[in-house]
């Protein structure tokens, strides 16, 4: 399938979901299965993107690997807007748009996944776990002195009295990641439609009004659904101005 044949796949599933938009420009999000790490980071990402009024310009849409039930819990504790979330059985939508399936040796998605934790075949994630537990004085903070941290039982205010405030601090990314797995498995037989497509990767669109393409992304890590980790969203910031 060459890149063409994509995009105009891409065009059929805009008209499918009607992910018409009234704004100046659409992004449309492939996570991969709901339960997955890089889906919940993504949607929460997006959720606090709109909170902030930053998508005047931008309407936003997405679509999952999952079931209704499994959409409703996760829009709930992600914050992401239900109507703007479709949920799909399987990965034909991915493998539409030449979306990476990530690893695959043949011996079921918790074994794929597994060795994806562990770098193979996903180079960047090591590196992005380390970063969750030692910090980065580049990338903003997660939590403000008053948010609650469901997992451990305690605020954000701890990370500023040890760790100070105004960049990325030591187990921070870590504990917003060990909070969202604490959801998911939870949830697991909500989250998890089917446990085949635990390597699925997801991708990114950005388009204009005339719905051509101005940037995308395909993940091929586990914990690594944009180009710049330490600023997932810097290519909308970037893109969607006046």
């Amino acid at each position: 399938m060459n890149s063409k044949t994509s995009d105009n796949n891409l065009n059929k599933i805009i008209d499918e979901y009607k992910f018409n938009g009234q704004k100046k420009f659409k992004l449309i999000v492939l996570f991969g299965l709901l339960g997955d790490f890089d889906s919940f980071e993504y949607a929460i990402n997006l959720k606090n993107f709109i909170d902030n009024h930053q998508d005047k310009n931008l309407d936003i849409f997405a679509i999952a690997i999952g079931n209704q039930n499994g959409k409703q819990k996760f829009c709930k504790f992600t914050g992401f807007p239900e109507e703007s979330l479709i949920a799909v059985a399987d990965n034909q939508i991915h493998n539409d748009l030449k979306v990476s399936r990530g690893l695959n040796i043949g011996l079921g998605g918790w074994i794929n996944m597994l060795l994806m934790l562990s770098g193979i075949n996903s180079f960047k994630t090591i590196k992005e776990v380390i970063r969750g537990y030692t910090g980065d004085r580049k990338a903003k903070q997660i939590y403000s002195e008053v948010d609650k941290i469901d997992v451990l039982k305690f605020s954000g205010n701890s990370f500023k009295k040890v760790f100070g405030d105004g960049y990325l601090r030591p187990f921070e990314l870590a504990t917003f990641r060990l909070n969202n797995m604490n959801e998911i498995i939870k949830n697991w037989s909500d989250y998890i439609l089917n446990e085949e497509y635990l390597s699925q990767r997801g991708a990114s669109f950005l388009l204009n009004n005339k719905n051509q393409i101005i940037y995308k992304f395909f993940s091929t890590d586990v914990l690594g659904y944009s180009s710049n980790m330490r600023d997932p969203l810097g290519f909308l910031t970037n893109l969607i101005k006046e």
